[in-house]
């Protein structure tokens, strides 16, 4: 898809540079700025220009952001795949729990980047999928994908100024007693570990806001929204309040005496499991029961309002009726 920007050079940015066109009336990044300049992309007036160069009132000023992007490191792979939008700017998912989001060395097919690359080449488009915002293996929900390097600056700048909003569902252990609240605390890198976070008075700042929707047997079922995106955010707060994410084996509670108390629940596949509430290891669902159920985001064109949501899955399901027994 060939994106076209235009502005007309008004008054008050007469004698300006390209340059700072670009910036001020289209909004782009100085390294989108670069590439554009380098593809012969920026025009002024039909005719390609230099970012250097001082416009005139009246002037039209044109970006054409088409660049031949392929990524022969993801094979494309039919996959079923829930798209809840899709347009030519933006593509959202429905992702399934426990599937990979990129190839790795552990997981080099079978991947939602996989399946997204099958259908946008399908379709005659590129192969290069940029996730605007991300999920763990285990989390379920919507991920938001840009169809080029300019609506992925601009949706990462909306969620930065606080305009794109991300909701989650969440099920932990214990009884949270206040209905709404808020959690405040940094997130750092753990010593000694890639993929850890943890608490840290040296971490970068993070905010949780959670919502109590419904007290369960022994655990509490809530909704999250989160003021910034850190990596394992909510899983790491919930971890540190003392109520982690029922089936979270990389952030379970931090186990104490009194914490170890058993309760007989129903379950389809057996009809009674014996559930360590405060363990490390849950019957009840076979990952961390996190689902990001919504997001709010302004179209990176035309500013329309957009709601994507995406409703629970079964395994989310029936942990619930399985706490609510």
């Amino acid at each position: 898809m060939k994106l076209r920007l235009d502005c007309t050079v008004s008054p008050e940015d007469d004698a300006k540079t390209v340059k700072c066109i670009l910036k001020s009336r289209l909004g782009l990044s100085e390294r989108l700025i670069k590439r554009l300049k380098y593809a012969g992309q920026i025009l002024c007036n039909k005719i390609p220009v230099h970012v250097d160069v001082r416009v005139k009132e009246g002037d039209e000023v044109v970006v054409l952001i088409e660049f031949d992007e392929y990524n022969d490191r993801i094979i494309p792979e039919e996959m079923d795949i829930d798209i809840v939008y899709e347009d030519d700017c933006i593509i959202a998912v429905n992702k399934p729990p426990d599937i990979v989001v990129h190839p790795t060395c552990s997981h080099p097919s079978g991947t939602l980047a996989n399946a997204l690359v099958y259908h946008l080449m399908k379709k005659g488009g590129k192969s290069v999928i940029r996730p605007v915002n991300r999920l763990d293996r285990g989390t379920s929900g919507i991920m938001v994908f840009a169809s080029n390097q300019y609506v992925q600056e601009k949706l990462s700048m909306q969620m930065k100024n606080g305009l794109y909003h991300k909701e989650y569902l969440g099920i932990v252990h214990g009884i949270v007693h206040t209905g709404k609240g808020r959690i405040d605390l940094p997130i750092g890198r753990k010593p000694g570990s890639i993929m850890l976070r943890h608490v840290s008075p040296t971490g970068v700042h993070s905010v949780t806001n959670y919502e109590v929707l419904e007290h369960l047997n022994g655990a509490s079922y809530l909704k999250f929204e989160l003021e910034t995106g850190r990596t394992h955010q909510i899983r790491v707060h919930c971890q540190a309040t003392g109520h982690p994410l029922v089936g979270d084996t990389l952030y379970p509670l931090i186990p104490y005496p009194e914490h170890g108390r058993q309760i007989k629940i129903s379950c389809e596949s057996s009809p009674e499991q014996t559930l360590n509430i405060f363990g490390q290891i849950s019957p009840i669902i076979a990952r961390q029961a996190l689902h990001s159920c919504r997001i709010t985001l302004f179209h990176p064109l035309d500013g329309r309002k957009l709601e994507l949501a995406a409703p629970i899955p079964h395994d989310f399901e029936l942990a619930l009726e399985i706490l609510r027994k």
